[in-house]
């Protein structure tokens, strides 16, 4: 998920870290470029967290098995050649020669398969993946072997996801360390080397080309490919808030923004040397309020029902000052609109309509309970959140707004008591599949909202298993309609937020993920 407008104090504590004076970050030489990313990157270990930034992070510093290219389609990565059994339950993966780890040493089945345990776990698919895992072993150093005690047709499409956590891979000694600790060497294999000297939190870091990186013959393709890096380091810079870096843009002391504050687009847009970059489809964000499932009143999915007729989504984009040409219409498909699983099932239940809401509600238990809804104070996910909570108080709710920093979010939501709503939003290659969908995919999981539906855990079990996309599609839709009834978020809008740059920065991928392989200066 994307925090996107997290505060300096919110991300030192998600860090543990301490704040320290600021110091310049190092010149910059012409074979580099200065970032400025979506948030700072507070937590480094690839398979703690499902945050947005520590996956922009993650794919630079580290590599996986298989990936995604721009069309969806999974192709090997760190794997040479694969091959499964007739009755796909044994599949085995040879890697590519000369992989190496930042540190020299080379890259080994053994890795893999200690990485993939730590991993799996941690994953909405890495379970469903695992459910069905017989045995995983290495078998020489270069070959690993995964029997399954049943078919599981997405083991590829798990394997090289692009969600997070990333199933990346880590040396041994590194995966074996428990991911409730964290792992405190931060070594890779991919295209770029984190440099722990030049890291000062709260103001920069520095990631610099791994000369020992081997990039796949075939050309690169979103996630996919092969990733040739022609700038020596990148600076990830920190800034206080969205206006200074539209600044530092405009005034080319950064070469990247990756989102864009609304109302600087025309100063930016008239900006010499700088260029915009808007995406669509499955590289858009939804915007959610996530909803409590443990806490009473929201425990009623009569009361969770009104919610749909509280949502108004055009009017929260407006709030937010998204133009037209960076938004989609109101979409009522938790998969997205115009993405390959779109669906319209229940749709009939949602769209704005606060007098239906008040009749609702006063047909269901609520007795007029607090209900306290958090918000991280100044974002764009706060702006959406009071019109949410402006119609659900005409709607007969009592709100009790709570503004805070994301780091405050994240601790808060780890608690069943104490909240009911709260305001986000995420990447689009997150949220297109019932598999990836945050508030989809961890229904009856430990997992903040704890929301539980029987018949969409067993509905994904068989998208899992579905053999053809025209039945995953089938499928997607009937998961669609179930979540409509079950009411585990409700969607608060589909959107793009524009990256900018500076012309000095060519061959920039046009995806929503920030990638800096590939680009020149």
């Amino acid at each position: 998920m994307n925090p996107k407008e997290i505060g300096r104090r919110g991300a030192l504590l998600a860090g543990g870290g301490l704040a320290v004076p600021w110091m310049a970050p190092p010149a910059r030489a012409a074979g580099t470029a200065n970032l400025v990313l979506e948030s700072e990157v507070v937590i480094l270990d690839p398979h703690a967290t499902t945050a947005a930034i520590t996956r922009t992070f993650a794919t630079h510093v580290f590599d996986t098995l298989f990936a995604m290219d721009g069309q969806g389609t999974i192709r090997p990565q760190m794997v040479e050649a694969w091959e499964s059994g007739p009755d796909g339950l044994t599949w085995t993966f040879r890697l590519r020669p000369g992989l190496l780890w930042h540190d020299g040493t080379p890259v080994t089945a053994a890795d893999c398969v200690a990485s993939l345990e730590r991993w799996a776990p941690r994953d909405a698919q890495g379970r469903m993946l695992w459910a069905a895992k017989a045995e995983l072993v290495a078998l020489d150093a270069r070959v690993f072997r995964l029997a399954l005690s049943r078919p599981f047709p997405l083991v590829l499409d798990v394997l090289g996801k692009p969600n997070a956590p990333l199933p990346v891979m880590l040396p041994e000694r590194l995966a074996r360390v428990p991911v409730e600790t964290r792992i405190r060497e931060i070594i890779g294999s991919g295209p770029f080397r984190f440099r722990p000297g030049d890291w000062r939190p709260g103001n920069y870091m520095v990631l610099e080309r791994f000369a020992g990186y081997v990039p796949r013959e075939e050309p690169v393709d979103f996630l996919a490919g092969g990733k040739r890096v022609h700038l020596d380091t990148i600076t990830l810079r920190v800034m206080p808030d969205q206006a200074t870096g539209a600044s530092a843009l405009m005034a080319g002391e950064v070469d990247y923004m990756q989102y864009l504050p609304f109302d600087l687009l025309p100063r930016l847009e008239r900006a010499r040397g700088v260029r915009l970059l808007g995406l669509g489809g499955i590289h858009m964000f939804q915007g959610n309020f996530r909803i409590n499932h443990a806490a009473a009143p929201m425990d009623d999915p009569a009361v969770r029902q009104v919610l749909w007729r509280c949502a108004d989504q055009a009017s929260a984009l407006t709030a937010m000052g998204v133009p037209e040409r960076f938004r989609a219409p109101p979409c009522p498909s938790f998969f997205l609109c115009d993405a390959p699983l779109d669906s319209r099932a229940g749709a009939e239940a949602i769209g704005v309509d606060v007098e239906e809401a008040r009749r609702m509600l006063a047909r269901t238990s609520y007795r007029g309970q607090p209900i306290i809804f958090l918000t991280v104070a100044g974002s764009i996910s706060q702006t959406a959140a009071q019109v949410m909570i402006q119609n659900m108080r005409l709607a007969g709710f009592t709100v009790e707004e709570q503004q805070m920093d994301w780091g405050t979010v994240l601790a808060r939501r780890a608690r069943r008591e104490g909240w009911h709503l709260f305001s986000v939003y995420a990447n689009g290659t997150d949220m297109f599949s019932p598999l990836t969908h945050f508030y989809v995919a961890n229904t009856c999981a430990d997992y903040p909202g704890w929301d539980c539906d029987r018949d969409i855990e067993r509905l994904l079990g068989e998208f899992a298993l579905a053999p053809t996309p025209a039945d995953r599609r089938r499928i997607a839709g009937e998961v669609q309609a179930a979540a409509v009834r079950h009411t585990p978020a409700v969607m608060w809008g589909q959107f793009t937020i524009p990256a900018g740059h500076r012309e000095r920065l060519r061959d920039l991928p046009r995806a929503a993920y920030p990638m800096f392989w590939d680009v020149k200066v």
